[in-house]
């Protein structure tokens, strides 16, 4: 089975992040960059369905050169090869430009699986694994907290607000996971080094058939027209307990509608 997992470079969520001034993009060296949490869990459900039905784990991901440290990651937990997207035309792309250019590239390295996390901890957007499948015409099968394979049947149990839907459709299939499916490998010290030799190829817009005026934040759909810095934490307010502690907690929830 061609397996392939989106893998994203986002800054770690406990560093500073910051918008850059100058066109409102995302300041990745103000930060450390980590693989997106979500799409850890992706990958190791990737690599489990590798180990239950055979086949290859190919990690797809598209960002700077920075990015190479998430995709040597993803190797090193078990992936067998890798390619990197990687071009400054792709820079500023949006959710919408980036489903285009990674269906490009799907398009070389084919897939019968595509597996992603359901949301990344920058953008928050959630709408890549849709956008993806209705640009492949495959189905979309969302939210996954569990993923049964069986011949070319694929079932998921669907995460909802209240409890799960039990879901199915036919491979090639798109999929998008959440936490509670699984929990991610640590790479081992073997898996590291043999990271060092696996396969990664290198594709820039030409090399993937993506069209440069389709992407990058000139050609981009969507756009932030402002934004400021999270203002300084306030200070708390202290309740005294005189005997009516309880009723004045009680107060302060109800002024600000918890209850």
């Amino acid at each position: 089975m061609n397996i392939v997992v989106l893998v994203k470079q986002v800054p770690d969520t406990e560093s500073p992040r910051k918008l850059k001034s100058d066109d409102s993009t995302l300041d990745r060296a103000a930060a450390d960059g980590v693989i997106n949490e979500l799409d850890e869990y992706a990958i190791e459900e990737a690599l489990r369905v590798k180990e239950a039905q055979g086949g290859e784990v190919t990690v797809l991901s598209m960002g700077p050169d920075k990015a190479s440290e998430s995709i040597r990651k993803s190797l090193a937990m078990g992936a067998d090869k890798a390619v990197h997207l990687l071009d400054d035309g792709l820079a500023g792309s949006d959710a919408l430009q980036t489903s285009y250019a990674i269906e490009q590239a799907l398009g070389r390295t084919g897939f019968d699986l595509v597996i992603l996390g359901s949301e990344s901890t920058d953008a928050r957007t959630g709408l890549l694994a849709a956008m993806l499948a209705e640009r492949l015409g495959v189905p979309q099968l969302s939210l996954a907290n569990k993923v049964e394979i069986d011949g070319t049947s694929i079932k998921v149990q669907r995460q909802t607000d209240y409890g799960f839907d039990r879901v199915e459709a036919t491979l090639p299939a798109v999929v998008s996971v959440v936490e509670k499916i699984n929990e991610p490998r640590y790479p081992s010290f073997k898996g590291i080094m043999a990271a060092k030799k696996k396969p990664v190829e290198t594709l820039g817009l030409a090399d993937a058939g993506i069209d440069a005026g389709r992407v990058g934040l000139a050609n981009a759909a969507t756009e932030v027209v402002d934004f400021a810095e999270a203002p300084p934490r306030a200070k708390g307010q202290i309740v005294t307990d005189e005997g009516d502690g309880g009723a004045k907690i009680a107060e302060f929830l109800a002024s600000k509608k918890f209850v």
